[in-house]
């Protein structure tokens, strides 16, 4: 677009002529008077103009327009540009209406440049004094208005690549060759977020404390990363979308230890324009539990619960999962993230899979496939409030590790045998509710699960597989302060007895703890989160596997990029 310099007598006359062309001359294209008299009213609304002035712009250019000239050549009327609504939530509308605007922009610049060498003659004439003050003004405010264009498209622009960190963006395809004109590497999204976390233990009867899944609660760390993540995603193509996680604190097993691991590597390929329909290959979340496919950087506790957790440990696994939604839904799904309400992200209404079973970066051992299937869905209620409701289960055989330690009754070690002595594993098998009232101000969450699976005998010398059950409830109030700070107190109550088959020998773990958090976030890019467990739970990882009692405290400083 023509810019203008308001020092330049000639520029300023350029600048005057250009707000009153129409005024000036009815016949040109900017001499459509809807068109200009929403312009005035735009720099009126953002006050360019006083009041007085759009009066009298428009009744002059009203004026003008009834008397009409010969002399300008005759175009057609450029139609109103219509205001860019802030509260837009459609993309794909959004970059339709940039398209026109651009495109109107264009028309515009071209019909100024027709009239440039009739502003130059006027510019070289003698104006009066108060017409050049006026000149030099309007100049300024058009300038003014280009400016809020520019940014207005520049905020569409950001707007249309917004996608959350779990799901591909849901897009047309038209919307789709417009955001891929470019190379498609130029569209992939780095972010992440980083968890430095101390622990304390205030009490501890029993056998040491070991919380599954978080090295750092223990009485030989104080302080250190707990996660660090980093995330590449983007559109390759209309139908594929790619999505690749790595962690370089948190190792597959839970220990943390200063390496480099995969969490997720995969492509959703979408068989419909809608993308309603995908096929999602690789290492990724397995669909079993609604605290196993929220992200770590938006739950609460600093952990999952062991009861769901359990089932799939790490929560991902290879294999290929089908997901089918709605477009509304899956957009409402990305709703409930953005909105800050910490939702599980889009999986998908149904989701149906096939899995290696053995658990995230750990290689195949029985050649036995798990099947899981899912099915959920995200209500909103007349007053506004999200309420989502689901169901899942999964089967499969597991085959447990195994290695011999010290006889606590006796001489010598035992090495626990598998029941049957089958090389495909045993029996793993569960299916789970989850209910959950997302936090307007006030959250719940609530899930439970039973089945059977893998589990060491009381007298330690058999694995065997039987009944697991547990699950958790969690209520929290989420208060939002005028500068938008957030602070959500929460509380949890979590319960399982079963055994943890991802332990070497399967042990049974008892776990039955209350936690009282808090959460606060000054700003988006900084989480400070604070949760005191009082409980009991079995120390898995060091035979003979005994129960701790225990009071501990856990501090963490979440960074999001």
């Amino acid at each position: 677009m023509i810019r203008m310099n308001p020092t330049r007598t000639p520029w300023r006359l350029f600048g005057l002529v250009t707000a009153f062309t129409v005024a000036l001359s009815p016949s040109m294209p900017l001499l459509s008077s809807p068109a200009m008299e929403q312009l005035f009213g735009i720099l009126k609304a953002k006050g360019s103009l006083t009041a007085e002035e759009h009066d009298l712009l428009i009744s002059a250019m009203r004026a003008d327009e009834a008397k009409g000239t010969a002399t300008m050549p005759n175009v057609s009327p450029v139609p109103a540009t219509p205001a860019v609504s802030a509260t837009t939530t459609s993309t794909a509308a959004l970059e339709q209406r940039l398209a026109k605007q651009d495109a109107k922009i264009k028309e515009l610049e071209s019909n100024l440049r027709g009239t440039k060498s009739q502003v130059s003659e006027m510019a070289a004439a003698s104006a009066p004094a108060s017409l050049e003050r006026k000149l030099e003004a309007q100049a300024s405010k058009v300038d003014t208005l280009e400016n809020v264009i520019s940014n207005t498209k520049g905020q569409i622009e950001e707007m249309s690549k917004v996608t959350d960190n779990t799901s591909p963006a849901t897009m047309s395809k038209s919307d789709l060759d417009l955001l891929l004109a470019d190379k498609w590497y130029e569209r992939l999204k780095l972010k992440g977020y980083l968890q430095v976390r101390g622990t304390s233990i205030l009490s501890n009867d029993g056998a040491e404390l070991n919380v599954t899944n978080d090295g750092l609660a223990n009485d030989v760390q104080s302080i250190g990363i707990r996660r660090g993540r980093l995330t590449y995603s983007g559109d390759i193509s209309n139908h594929v979308y790619l999505y690749s996680q790595v962690d370089f604190f948190g190792s597959a097993t839970g220990s943390v230890s200063n390496v480099l691991s995969a969490r997720d590597y995969y492509a959703d390929v979408s068989l419909d324009s809608a993308r309603e329909f995908r096929v999602r290959l690789g290492l990724s979340k397995v669909p079993y539990g609604w605290s196993n496919l929220q992200s770590s950087q938006n739950r609460l506790a600093l952990e999952r619960p062991d009861a769901i957790n359990g089932a799939v440990e790490g929560e991902r696994d290879i294999g290929a999962f089908f997901y089918w939604a709605p477009y509304g839904i899956r957009n409402r799904y990305k709703d409930l993230v953005k909105m800050g309400l910490r939702g599980s992200g889009d999986y998908g209404v149904l989701a149906l899979g096939a899995y290696s079973g053995n658990g995230i970066n750990r290689a195949d051992n029985n050649g036995s496939t798990h099947y899981v299937a899912r099915l959920a869905y995200p209500f909103e209620l007349p007053n506004g409030q999200f309420i989502e409701f689901g169901v899942q289960g999964y089967t499969g055989d597991f085959l447990p590790t195994t290695a011999s330690f010290k006889n606590p009754n006796g001489a010598g070690n035992i090495t626990p045998r598998l029941e049957g002595g089958g090389k495909k594993g045993l029996t793993d098998q569960r299916v789970g509710i989850s209910a959950i009232i997302y936090p307007q101000p006030f959250g719940l969450e609530a899930e439970w699960n039973w089945g059977q699976g893998p589990v060491l005998s009381k007298d330690l010398r058999t694995i065997t597989s039987d009944s697991l059950s547990g699950g958790y409830l969690q209520a929290s109030y989420r208060h939002i302060f005028a500068e938008q700070q957030e602070l959500i107190p929460f509380i949890r109550w979590q319960h399982f007895d079963g055994g943890r088959k991802f332990a070497t020998n399967a042990p049974r773990n008892d776990v039955d703890e209350i936690s009282l958090g808090l959460r606060y976030i000054p700003y988006p890019e900084l989480e400070m989160s604070l949760m005191y467990t009082h409980g009991s739970r079995t120390n898995t990882n060091v035979a003979p596997y005994k129960e701790a009692n225990a009071d501990y405290i856990g501090l963490q400083a979440q960074i999001n990029f």
